[in-house]
């Protein structure tokens, strides 16, 4: 069996099991990217808190955020965590798409995909799981979000056999063996981060997993 194949029975499986995700919860693409930083290292109902709170002091817009103090918007992100350090990488995306694109993200996202991605990954404190999270969710580019998440359960169906795999790496797995299809790309990423939440954890729980049998079955086929 290919590993498009088991990718798709993966998906399939998931799917069935969790329904869609819908992701990204947002009003505008400029809340995607703004969440796509916030959501670094804490739980979305945090971020949720944190976007409520922008939007009620009037600032979830380029030029407004650029405006605002940077102790203001440290204190509207609170509920985020690491607010002051969240803070001063919203400063810096949104001097970023201020500067180069006059706030414009129809600006931004026409810039092609490989330049942009460059581009964003040389904005202080954006890696590539928040670059590549606003091109595919803000931008509706198609390439894979890849996440600690990814890595574990991939590994433990032994489809990544490489401990060390890079970021790129594992992406480029995902993008060589699924069709370049963003509600797919979307859809599929949203559902490993449900995965790991819910079953793939550290200390996994594997009774009632959505693919436990999947994966058996498919090594069945193989062999």
């Amino acid at each position: 069996m290919s590993y498009k194949e088991r990718l798709l029975n993966i998906y399939s499986d998931l799917l069935g099991h969790f329904g869609q995700q819908k992701w990204w919860p947002a009003e505008t693409r400029f809340e995607v990217c703004v969440g796509a930083i916030l959501t670094q290292n804490t739980a979305w109902q945090n971020v949720e808190k944190a976007i409520a709170n922008l939007k009620k002091e009037g600032v979830l817009n380029p030029q407004r955020l650029r405006e605002v103090s940077i102790d203001k918007l440290a204190q509207l992100i609170i509920p985020s965590g690491y607010y002051n350090i969240k803070a001063k990488r919203l400063k810096e995306f949104v001097g970023f798409l201020c500067d180069r694109y006059n706030g414009d993200l129809d600006m931004m996202f026409s810039d092609g995909v490989d330049n942009l991605r460059d581009s964003l990954l040389q904005v202080k404190g954006i890696g590539p799981e928040t670059a590549d999270s606003i091109l595919l969710y803000a931008g509706y580019i198609p390439i894979f979000v890849v996440d600690a998440y990814t890595k574990r359960i991939f590994s433990r169906l032994n489809l990544v056999v490489d401990d060390d795999i890079s970021y790129d790496e594992l992406q480029s797995f995902f993008m060589r063996n699924l069709t370049q299809n963003v509600p797919l790309f979307n859809e599929y990423h949203a559902l490993i981060v449900m995965l790991g939440k819910n079953y793939c954890r550290r200390k996994p729980k594997c009774d009632g997993c959505p693919i436990m049998e999947c994966n058996l079955r498919d090594i069945k086929k193989e062999s």
